[in-house]
């Protein structure tokens, strides 16, 4: 394995990042641990993928910095900052026609140079990330021909085959069922245990979110409310001031890991002229 994936955490120290002069994030600041998984939860629009976006640099931070391994992101060159951290954005899309192998060569491009050509050490990292991902066999079909959850598999061997650290994945399950959602998050579980890469990741489904996770984040108003264990973040407070729900946690002793098994908006919204109702 690349020595790449040897990397330390990743380093937030109060970034400020805005949309067209609003500001989406202001001062926020968080050590991510290395090695381990994490996930951002929080309501649509509080900026869980800003954040995500913003430590794989797909978008600037107008103030604070982001670092990897005590390096700032935005001192590295492109081709360092690939050897170091793979991102994959929201429902990807590969070229009509590609074949699953050459989706996944393209995680290769940091470490060509001249022609672009591959060499044997490619060929042979290429293969390994499509067998890692229990894609063995699939090489020469076509991306778009596979299931939705045979698709997600393609894109995060192409991020194996980069040889990085850090994988950051912006909501890997959208439109996945519950079967393709179990079978994508327990490849990711498997690559950090296996490989020790450090996963970050935004989901929307809370408990998939603490199911998978070792530290999980949660934003509201891109200001984080809480960051910690499972146990620690998806309590009933937590919950409520991030959500606005009156949820019923309970511990599932048999996956260790707190589960949301019901809830209920505190706050309902009524037509105009009418009162606003509490939920207890």
């Amino acid at each position: 394995m690349s020595e790449n994936l040897k990397i330390n955490s990743i380093n937030v120290d109060r970034i400020e990042v805005a949309y067209t002069n609003k500001k989406v994030i202001e001062g926020l600041s968080i050590n991510i641990p290395a090695q381990k998984i994490t996930t951002i939860i929080g309501p649509n629009g509080c900026g869980k993928s800003t954040l995500l976006k913003a430590m794989g640099r797909i978008i600037g931070v107008e103030k604070g910095s982001i670092c990897l391994d005590c390096k700032d992101i935005h001192k590295l060159s492109t081709r360092e900052l690939a050897k170091k951290l793979a991102i994959l954005p929201q429902s990807p899309a590969a070229p009509e026609g590609m074949t699953v192998e050459e989706l996944v060569s393209y995680g290769r491009f940091p470490y060509q140079s001249g022609l672009g050509r591959l060499k044997k050490e490619d060929e042979s990292i290429i293969n390994w990330a499509i067998e890692a991902t229990n894609l063995t066999g699939l090489n020469d079909r076509a991306v778009e021909s596979l299931s939705g959850g045979q698709r997600q598999r393609v894109w995060i061997a192409m991020a194996l085959a980069q040889q990085t650290g850090i994988i950051l994945l912006d909501e890997p399950t959208t439109y996945l069922d519950m079967a393709y959602q179990l079978e994508v998050l327990e490849l990711l579980d498997e690559l950090n245990k296996q490989h020790e890469c450090t996963i970050v990741m935004v989901l929307h489904d809370i408990n998939l979110a603490a199911k998978f996770a070792d530290f999980l984040i949660a934003i509201k108003d891109g200001k984080i409310i809480s960051a910690g264990s499972p146990y620690e973040v998806m309590t009933k407070d937590v919950l409520r001031d991030v959500y606005n729900i009156d949820a019923n946690i309970v511990a599932d002793e048999c996956f260790k890991h707190p589960v949301c098994m019901s809830y209920q908006l505190l706050t309902k919204r009524k037509p105009a002229g009418q009162t606003v109702l509490r939920g207890a």
